[in-house]
């Protein structure tokens, strides 16, 4: 893609780094959506932010920098997803699998859909529709559905469905028609349409926060027959890096009775993240208190949970600000 001539600007002075800080948020929800990972979208902001306040000199369109901002993002996006495979989840990548078929086997980390703090990407206030929107499109399912997507209708798409923008507006930011930009909605709706990833899920109400209480309450006192009994009959679950996730509570059930036991007298700290409650998993340190051990996503529909998601990538903890041990 052909750089414009603003994109090309050079100097410091048109524009400052704290015209910039601003725009950080939903760029960073734009970029996570792009690239799948809460990493690659620090970094592909941070490249934009030194791309853009590099290239200011001169930029005059103030009412346009949003759009300039976004021009810059996604040609970072784009040249992150040249020549790479993409995200996923394991249940993407294979089959489902018995709980005593574990074998330890794990993909780096570049094929995973990682978390992401809603701190990072949804605003703290604003039209309640539309926050809705930006929680349901930062889902794991869907996000890991718009990586199937060409990297350009990934950007369509999201620039439409997600952040409403009118199709002249697309098209002029990825220099485009607006018939190409049209049709590279209808085909990137066609494909998430296949995979039922349409952006819907429930709200958090009282109802979900009893459920995830009970979950808590059964997790951190290792009663495994309660915590079986919150699950749905189709429930997944799945621990990245390994290459290998359950379905179903009878499974699930007997992982935990099996090698997951090393979760027994495991605490639980609530965070939010990809539009809904998860935890920091901690385990027994047996230099005394708890270490950190997943992130946890718990994804709840029609009042039982249904996802069981572990990112067994401490680093995340740092991300979602959380702390690298709990004491006694």
């Amino acid at each position: 893609m052909s750089a414009s001539a603003n994109d090309l600007a050079a100097g410091p002075d048109a524009i400052r780094p704290e015209d910039l800080e601003p725009y950080r948020r939903q760029l960073t929800g734009y970029c996570y959506r792009m690239l799948g990972s809460a990493f690659e979208a620090e970094d592909a902001v941070q490249e934009t932010m030194v791309r853009a306040w590099q290239r200011g000199d001169g930029f005059e369109g103030r009412a346009a920098l949003k759009s300039w901002l976004y021009r810059i993002a996604t040609n970072v996006c784009l040249d992150m997803l040249r020549g790479r495979q993409r995200r996923a989840e394991p249940m993407d990548l294979g089959g489902s699998s018995k709980a005593d078929q574990f074998t330890g086997a794990t993909r780096p980390e570049n094929v995973w859909v990682t978390p992401i703090p809603d701190a990072r990407v949804v605003p703290d206030d604003g039209d309640p529709a539309e926050l809705a929107t930006q929680r349901e499109s930062i889902r794991l399912a869907f996000v890991a559905a718009l990586q199937d997507l060409p990297a350009k209708q990934r950007a369509v798409l999201i620039l439409c469905e997600v952040l409403r923008w009118q199709a002249s507006e697309v098209a002029q930011l990825l220099e485009t028609s607006v018939a190409s930009v049209n049709s590279a909605l209808q085909r990137a709706r066609a494909t998430l349409a296949a995979r039922d990833a349409a952006t819907h899920r429930e709200p958090i109400d009282a109802e979900q926060k009893a459920l995830l209480a009970k979950y808590v309450d059964a997790f951190e006192r290792y009663d495994i027959t309660s915590l079986v009994s919150l699950l749905h009959e189709d429930a997944v679950m799945s621990m990245p890096p390994f290459d290998f996730w359950l379905e179903g509570p009878t499974e699930m059930g007997k992982w935990f009775l099996g090698e997951g036991s090393v979760c027994r007298g495991a605490r639980l700290v609530a965070v939010e993240a990809n539009g809904g409650i998860a935890f920091g998993s901690y385990h027994v340190d047996p230099a005394g208190g708890h270490s950190p051990w997943s992130i946890q996503i718990i994804e709840v529909a029609d009042g039982q949970i249904i996802g069981h998601h572990n990112f067994l990538d401490t680093g995340l903890f740092e991300v979602f600000g959380l702390p690298a041990h709990l004491d006694s």
